[in-house]
């Protein structure tokens, strides 16, 4: 995952530290309601299963530069279903560290940026979660429109900081906006193929009905709030 260098030059970049601050604030915030419920075992065990997972899909999913950024499968709603909000927000902003430290340091300027664009919409995939799935609902038992609505958050927030990154930095120029679109075009195939990522895995996971009430799992994912 990378918002191509030189898209916000070094006088307005100040911004992606602040934005990034507060989704790190805010992850913190989770992590700490987290470690409450479940203790810091299944805390700790979560997050590094969802790291490990962040990093395979940066490095080793198929990726491809389109307009201003480029296009990965991500699953982020995948993650929360599996592990929870507090430890995606941890698996995708490590994993995205750790892919810029090891192998793309041309990356790390663009950090804030990049982990703003991960973390922020995977929050409000979070918030908009109680409307969308009935609280006597285990996320095992899901069907197609619930995680097509879960996947669209995610995904669209993702075109959507994308966008004002680009037009932050670059202002409002044709080119700018043909490369946005093509961008968030690109987006749509994504949108369509994470809910059946997601439908597959929550498949497997009832499946193996064993794990039920594993530290490496969310409690919710068998067990209906």
């Amino acid at each position: 995952m990378h918002i191509e260098p030189g898209l916000v030059d070094g006088g307005k970049i100040w911004l992606s530290y602040v934005t990034a601050a507060g989704a790190g604030g805010y992850t913190m915030k989770l992590a700490f309601d987290a470690l409450r419920e479940r203790g810091a075992l299944s805390l700790l065990s979560r997050s590094a299963a969802a790291t490990a997972l962040v990093f395979s899909f940066f490095e080793v999913l198929p990726h491809y530069p389109v307009g201003v950024s480029e296009v990965h499968l991500i699953l982020g709603s995948t993650l929360f279903l599996m592990f929870g909000a507090a430890p995606a927000a941890i698996g995708l902003a490590l994993g995205l560290l750790i892919q810029g430290l090891f192998f793309a340091p041309f990356d790390l300027p663009q950090f804030g940026m990049n982990v703003t664009t991960l973390l922020v919409p995977l929050f409000a995939l979070t918030a908009l979660a109680p409307r969308i799935i009935a609280p006597n609902t285990a996320y095992v038992d899901l069907k197609y429109r619930q995680a097509l609505a879960l996947s669209t958050t995610y995904q669209a927030g993702i075109v959507a900081w994308v966008a004002f990154w680009a037009f932050y930095g670059q202002g409002f120029t044709v080119e700018n906006t043909a490369a946005i679109s093509s961008f968030g075009g690109a987006y749509l195939l994504v949108i369509i193929v994470e809910p059946l990522v997601d439908l597959a895995v929550l498949a497997a996971a009832k499946a193996l009905n064993r794990w039920k009430g594993s530290a490496l799992l969310e409690r919710r994912l068998y067990e209906a709030a």
